[in-house]
């Protein structure tokens, strides 16, 4: 029974729980321990009489006073890693907040990836870049909470006050009488000891931090680069077979007949069968499910298959057509007004320079290294799950409804994924293995190709926007204009990552604007791809605006800044809205660390974009050269960003350099076509990767402040594109409007 419900605490369930652990605990106590957890998360069951971590795993021997935190008596410090990692480097930095509090030397410390238990963890699920605000407060309180019960431990030891002793480096020290105490000799008695009051529970100033903001190699790096078995598609198991699974190449297709009999007959093929799966794309869509002694027998099964399938309900979706009808559409506002306010009509007749353009950005697949997979094991009516998905607790209620039994009887083990981006929040794989574990007698992992990976992305979504703009004799922006065309899978709203917000940038800070919109039927299914929709529409917006500071005749930066205006919050005036003040700093450290204004020789040219998203204010500033045969070169990448104090400065720039090499990558040359609902491409060849020698440097500067930590998995790749885009501009006067660069005729 799920305990936490939309955020909330079933306080009598899990009192229920405890009972069903064998740890009698007093309301009161309960209570005051969920005022330490906070945000909906639990951090452990207690009493005078016993102590029991919740979980659904034995605690060992030790001074556990939460779900994140155990000590050994021989001082080892265990601090367990609640989020999926998928690269974004959660798995260190996130104990590292535990680790700072706690008072512990990072050698100290082991890592160990947690079970998926939300009702032990909260929400576990790595996506939208809020895995570092969500968890900053109550994993700072989980290792404070236990440095507060070690120093009481130590000071009924030595029968002095409390407030007498400091630690340091996993001891508790007494400076007037020179005793120190390694934690680990404290564990028994700290373990007997009541829970502090949380209002007792000090935090430490942020110049007080001694491991947070350092730059701490991630905790797998030495696993990763010797070949250790991490990751999903590492899995193995005694007695373990393997499975691939045939869908229709247009979403909505189902299965007439397949030569079912021919397949099995092949080596190593131990079963062939159909799938008629729920009709959910995010869960399991019809298909053929092969199942063999090795993956090179299924797969090579797989390439023998014929299928006959019943399109009537396909997508027959078109992008070519999605092209010709938006071009048509932005003759004329959108159907839907999503932003009017001033007098965008006066605004416009007034206005010193107006300029039209319409932009377009096409689909685009994850295209992880590591395709989808998934082992699973059904066995005495319980199925266990070995997966690297980036949204294992949303998996638990989905896989126990689409297989008929309670949640209790779904155990999710969580891997490394190799890379998601997003993907791996749909958790389809996970359902089709559950499936196939259902009907097979024994382990079985579900590996995907990566033609299978292509061909049933949930893609980020293309659009197109029809600006006009319009700016006054001193090239202030006084009119603005955007016909949104996106798409639609149920008529009515916006598909997934293919929405824009009325206060998109820059309509708060101009006068006149008007935002329609106009939305086009799709059955291809979409997802969030890193940084939604902020990657595509930061590339439109952020490129127009350069287009008006030309027309105007004024300098970027200094366009820039002019919007701004004095520092402020916009709505919905929180620490996680823009702030034109930070906005306006990472935009001039940006152009201060790049040189802007420096002169550069003929055929290179530098440009400035900025974009708010994910609570991150960022600005970069690209310096490219465009030789005569548009053969461009990305000389060098400036990042400057603001996400509040940085937790591990090498995960925070490792991201900030992979968003400037991932963004640059997809707009250079990626592409997903659609035609009568097919997908092309379906692999490498004609989906190119970013190559290590066309990489640029990368430059990442951070400001810091004691506004609450924001993520930096997202929030730098939005400005990259128009960043380039806009450096082409100057480098050789070539606007460009439509993206992957290929098509504009650009090559590296």
């Amino acid at each position: 029974m799920s305990v936490v419900d939309s955020g909330y605490l079933d306080v009598d369930a899990l009192l229920r729980l405890a009972e069903a652990q064998h740890a009698f605990v007093s309301r009161r106590s309960f209570l005051q321990l969920l005022t330490v957890a906070g945000g909906g998360l639990v951090l452990a069951l207690h009493s005078s009489e016993s102590r029991a971590v919740a979980d659904t795993t034995a605690a060992p021997a030790g001074f556990a006073p939460n779900a994140f935190v155990r000590i050994a008596p021989d001082g080892t410090v265990v601090v367990y890693a609640k989020i999926p990692e998928v690269g974004q480097g959660v798995k260190t930095s996130l104990p590292m907040i535990v680790a700072e509090e706690l008072d512990v030397d990072w050698s100290q410390v082991r890592i160990e990836q947690a079970a998926i238990n939300p009702t032990v963890y909260g929400r576990q699920t790595a996506g939208g870049t809020r895995s570092t605000p969500t968890n900053w407060m109550p994993l700072r309180q989980a290792g404070a909470t236990a440095r507060l019960m070690l120093v009481n431990a130590a000071a009924k030891r030595w029968n002095v006050a409390g407030a007498e002793l400091k630690t340091e480096r996993g001891e508790v020290l007494h400076p007037s009488s020179g005793r120190r105490l390694r934690y680990g000799e404290l564990t028994t008695l700290a373990a007997s000891l009541p829970l502090p009051d949380p209002s007792r529970v000090k935090l430490k100033e942020r110049s007080q931090f001694k491991l947070l903001g350092r730059r701490i190699g991630g905790v797998d790096n030495r696993a990763i680069v010797t070949g250790q078995p991490l990751f999903g598609i590492d899995m193995e198991l005694p007695g373990l077979l393997f499975a691939t699974y045939t869908k229709c190449p247009a979403v909505g297709g189902t299965v007439v007949k397949v030569n079912a009999a021919e397949i099995k007959r092949l080596p190593g093929v131990r079963d062939v069968f159909v799938l008629e799966g729920n009709g959910k794309p995010a869960e399991v869509m019809p298909g053929v499910a092969i199942v063999a002694t090795s993956t090179w027998a299924a797969m090579a099964a797989q390439r023998k298959l014929t299928i006959e399938w019943d399109e009537t309900s396909a997508s027959k979706d078109s992008w070519n057509a999605a092209v010709a009808q938006a071009r048509e559409l932005a003759k004329v506002s959108g159907a839907d007004t999503l932003r009017s306010s001033g007098n965008v009509t006066s605004a416009f007749d007034g206005a010193q320079h107006r300029v039209d353009a319409f932009y377009s950005y096409p689909f685009i697949a994850h295209a992880p290294l590591e395709p989808q997979n998934c082992t699973a094991h059904f066995k005495n009516g319980s199925i266990e799950l070995w997966a690297p998905t980036q949204s294992p607790d949303r998996a638990l209620p989905t896989l126990a409804a689409l297989l008929g039994i309670p949640e209790s009887k779904v155990t999710i083990h969580q891997q490394r994924g190799g890379g998601g981006f997003g993907r791996r929040l749909i958790n389809d794989v996970m359902c089709e293995a559950a499936l196939i574990a259902q009907r097979v007698k024994g382990p079985v992992k579900l590996q995907w190709t990566r033609e299978d990976d292509m061909e049933h992305d949930f893609y980020r979504v293309g659009g197109f926007h029809a600006f006009k703009g319009g700016v006054d004799e001193q090239g202030k922006l006084v009119a603005w204009a955007d016909h949104f065309v996106t798409f639609t899978a149920d008529g009515n709203t916006p598909t997934s990552g293919g929405d824009m917000p009325a206060e998109e940038f820059p309509a708060l800070l101009v006068l006149n604007v008007q935002l329609t919109q106009t939305k086009l039927p799709l059955k291809i299914p979409t997802g969030p791809w890193r940084a939604p929709r902020s990657n595509s529409i930061a590339f439109a917006v952020q490129s127009f605006l350069h287009e008006l500071s030309t027309a105007a005749g004024k300098d970027h930066l200094e366009f820039l800044l002019q919007l701004m205006g004095e520092p402020r919050w916009l709505p919905p005036q929180t620490e996680f809205a823009l702030n034109t003040g930070r906005a306006a700093n990472v935009i001039k450290l940006a152009a201060e660390k790049s040189g802007w204004g420096s002169p550069l020789p003929q055929g290179r040219g530098r440009g400035l974009a900025f974009h708010f998203s994910h609570a991150g204010h960022f600005a970069e500033v690209a310096d490219v050269s465009v030789d005569a045969n548009r053969k461009l070169t990305v000389h060098r990448v400036t990042v400057a960003g603001d996400i509040g104090p940085i937790i591990n400065r090498s995960g925070a720039e490792n991201q900030c350099e992979g968003s400037v090499i991932d963004g640059f990558s997809a707009m250079l040359g990626q592409e997903i076509a659609i035609e009568n609902g097919r997908i092309e491409p379906s692999n490498f060849d004609r989906y190119p990767l970013l190559r290590i020698n066309h990489a640029p440097p990368v430059d990442v500067h951070f400001i810091e402040s004691d506004n609450p930590p924001t993520g930096a998995g997202e929030p730098a790749l939005p400005p990259v594109a128009p960043a380039i885009c806009n450096a082409i501009f100057a480098a050789c006067g070539h606007r460009v409007r439509s993206l992957p660069l290929t098509r504009e005729g650009f090559n590296v």
